[in-house]
């Protein structure tokens, strides 16, 4: 493992996409321990996509947490798709998380196929009474944080927001097999916001593979903009950024 650390930011780049969910997994648990333990609760955040299975596997495997003192928090989800649909990210979070845990305190999940702005209300007004502990996040290719897509809103400070998809973030999710072609994927999403992400106590993000290379370069090493919208988690004091040697290929 390569170990890089930035003035708060701390980097990892492991072998692969298997040890970035060994080694996220095992910080996430013990961060998610010792708010337990700290507090009686934990409050967490998941994303969702190709990048977080690894590190849901390792989590759903390890028997230390007591999962129903864990209150849990969606962080995205496409606007008006059915949860049936392949898509859904309640549909994933269900099927790889919830349904194997099992026994979640709270569970608060983004209806994308509710009226968009009263779900936004509900559930700003639910997060804001549950200071977060840990935030699971991932990069997009177009270096997106959650579905805030370039140029990201750096200044609000409402936790759910609705946002359009632009064309990149849409063919990524095409590109990754969720839907059949380019018209089937939604132009708009409720998103929590980036000022939301930040107020999390940690978070740890995971970026595998070779195709977010060029948005692990312009978020870590270029300025911080809403241009790369990840870019804000430089100024985040108690963040972990696990890489592959592929996602890692352009800044070492």
């Amino acid at each position: 493992m390569i170990f890089i650390e930035t003035i708060h930011m701390q980097v990892h780049i492991l072998e692969n996409a298997q040890a970035i969910g060994i080694n996220a997994g095992a910080m996430a648990s013990s961060l998610i321990n010792s708010a337990i333990h700290a507090n009686g609760t934990a409050h967490i955040i998941l994303a969702t996509g190709s990048s977080q299975f690894e590190i849901l596997h390792h989590l759903v495997q390890d028997h230390s947490i007591d999962w129903s003192k864990v209150s849990l928090f969606h962080l995205d989800e496409y606007i008006g798709i059915p949860e049936t649909n392949r898509a859904s990210f309640r549909k994933y979070l269900k099927e790889r998380f919830i349904d194997q845990v099992f026994s979640l305190k709270e569970i608060h999940l983004i209806q994308g196929d509710m009226e968009a702005a009263p779900e936004c209300d509900r559930l700003s007004e639910l997060i804001r009474e549950h200071p977060i502990d840990l935030a699971l996040v991932g990069i997009g290719e177009n270096g997106h944080l959650a579905f805030n897509d370039p140029p990201a809103d750096f200044e609000t400070i409402i936790p759910y927001i609705i946002v359009e998809l632009d064309d990149a973030c849409r063919k990524q999710q095409l590109g990754e097999g969720w839907f059949d072609s380019l018209k089937d994927v939604p132009t708009r999403a409720i998103s929590m916001s980036i000022k939301q992400i930040m107020k999390s106590k940690h978070i740890i993000c995971s970026v595998p593979d070779k195709r977010k290379a060029i948005a692990v370069k312009n978020c870590l090493l270029g300025e911080i903009s809403n241009q790369y919208p990840a870019s804000i988690l430089q100024l985040h004091e108690d963040c972990d950024l696990y890489l592959d040697k592929s996602s890692a290929s352009l800044i070492i």
